[in-house]
């Protein structure tokens, strides 16, 4: 959702899911290449940016850095050299997506300050979306996905994106998903070097990866739950055994099928329509702590 009035842009800075997620091996740049499917959801930060004179950020969540490492700087600072834009802004963050979680919620608020910019500088600035795409994945990795309104599959080192075909979407939005993380974190750098120093059999091959995900996306029949494989499992349960014992009590006592989203430390798990998600906010809880972040939220 977004609204104006007068100077003031707001953005809607929606959390994402890898519901599928194969990296296939290191590049010579040093990133890794990767096939995923992506979704966003109606759950996310709010961003609210208005016309100042440079560049600030205040946020609702203190943990979070202000300075010139904060993904929103950055990209102001990018909107600008893209553009040659002189005016600035001013951004107030509420901060729900936790950090350290796979969920992109950095990258999301990047990609969200990019679009707020693009409006308060009006047409004469603005950037095509085929620019602001390039600016978003010369920001980060995963930025060019939350350019998009639907599922996505995700390829290269996760910049190139293509819209999920409509029927293979549809079976997707509207979906109601339980997400929770732990009070930990999942250093991304660590899990990708995890993966390198297993290489080659901590990659899937490519091939192998698009057959798996191009089977499900032509089988009308195939459900989400069918969709949950993750490169990152294998390392990131390895060194946090909490998460594959939390896995294993919601697949018993619940019949729920969690898994990792990106790298972690949060985890999804389809839930049943109109079905109260309390009696699961309890058993992670029970199992990771009450600090233990919960939400019920839906494909977008």
């Amino acid at each position: 959702m977004r609204t104006s009035a007068v100077n003031l842009i707001t953005e809607f800075a929606p959390a994402k899911l890898n519901l599928f997620l194969a990296v296939t091996g290191r590049r010579e740049d040093g990133f890794h290449n990767l096939v995923s499917l992506a979704v966003t959801l109606d759950f996310g930060d709010t961003l609210r940016a208005r016309a100042s004179e440079g560049f600030a950020l205040r946020c609702s969540d203190p943990a979070v850095p202000g300075g010139e490492s904060n993904l929103v700087l950055r990209a102001a600072r990018a909107f600008a050299a893209a553009t040659g834009w002189e005016g600035g802004a001013a951004f107030e963050l509420e901060k729900r997506i936790p950090t350290g979680a796979g969920l992109g919620g950095g990258s999301s608020d990047a990609v969200a300050a990019l679009r707020a910019l693009n409006r308060l500088a009006g047409p004469e600035r603005a950037l095509s979306k085929q620019k602001l795409a390039a600016v978003a994945a010369a920001l980060g990795s995963d930025c060019p996905l939350f350019l998009e309104t639907g599922p996505v599959v995700m390829r290269g080192r996760g910049e190139r994106i293509e819209p999920l075909p409509a029927a293979a979407a549809e079976r997707l939005r509207g979906r109601p998903v339980l997400v929770f993380k732990p009070g930990f974190e999942v250093s991304t750098p660590w899990a990708y070097g995890q993966l390198a120093a297993g290489a080659p059999s901590s990659y899937l091959p490519e091939e192998e990866a698009e057959a798996w995900l191009g089977a499900w996306r032509d089988d009308l029949r195939a459900p989400a739950e069918a969709l949950r494989r993750n490169s990152f499992e294998a390392p990131v349960f390895r060194k946090f055994p909490a998460l594959a014992l939390c896995q294993e009590s919601l697949r018993a006592e619940f019949a729920l099928e969690a898994g990792l989203s990106g790298s972690g430390s949060a985890c999804f798990a389809w839930w049943r329509e109109g079905e109260d998600p309390a009696p699961v906010a309890r058993a992670v809880r029970a199992a990771w702590g009450e600090s233990t972040f919960f939400v019920s939220a839906r494909v977008a």
